[in-house]
């Protein structure tokens, strides 16, 4: 499926680069981007997701797409696809994320790269829905996940299998389109 990757105007969705993990761990430490997160991550960490991230695509043949600005080449974050967490409701599902640098926060690129994700997603799987999750507290990546035609599931909601329950990010609010909605 990555061999022709989304299609963005002002964006680069593309496989990860040695030089996308600098720039990828300072994000993962900044406690703004990663509020909604258990933590904030080290640089290993960081290097260890960005590892996991390349194996899912090898394995799954898709995955989270290193955002790169078409203009000047900078690193944004990334946007794609992930495999639901087994043992949750959405365990045997593809979810759509994203995470974006802060300095590029407020710009549309979280917005037109998903788009472009989601409209690559139907052409090139057969999968019948894919979903979106997050902590309850995350109304603005909820609100994302509104404008890209999702719709809350509470039913699907579940507390996160890796995030300690008393932790106050532990429950995941999940959001879901379908390929006929």
């Amino acid at each position: 499926m990555v061999r022709d990757g989304p299609i963005a105007d002002r964006l680069i969705l593309r496989r990860w680069r040695e030089e996308d993990r600098a720039p990828f761990a300072i994000m993962n430490a900044d406690p703004g981007v990663m509020e909604y997160f258990q933590s904030e991550m080290t640089r290993e960490q960081s290097d260890a997701l960005v590892d996991r991230i390349e194996a899912h695509f090898e394995a799954h043949g898709l995955g989270l797409f290193a955002l790169e600005r078409k203009r000047d080449g900078a690193f944004l974050g990334f946007t794609g696809f992930a495999s639901g967490p087994k043992g949750t409701p959405v365990g045997e599902d593809i979810e759509i994320g994203w995470r974006i640098a802060h300095a590029y926060w407020r710009q549309g690129y979280a917005f037109e790269a998903a788009r472009a994700c989601m409209d690559w997603f139907w052409k090139a799987s057969d999968r019948q829905r894919v979903v979106s999750y997050t902590a309850d507290q995350n109304k603005p990546s909820q609100a994302l996940m509104r404008k890209l035609g999702l719709n809350h599931r509470p039913d699907l909601d579940f507390d996160h299998p890796s995030i300690p329950k008393n932790c106050p990010v532990c429950h995941q609010t999940v959001f879901v389109l379908k390929r006929d909605d």
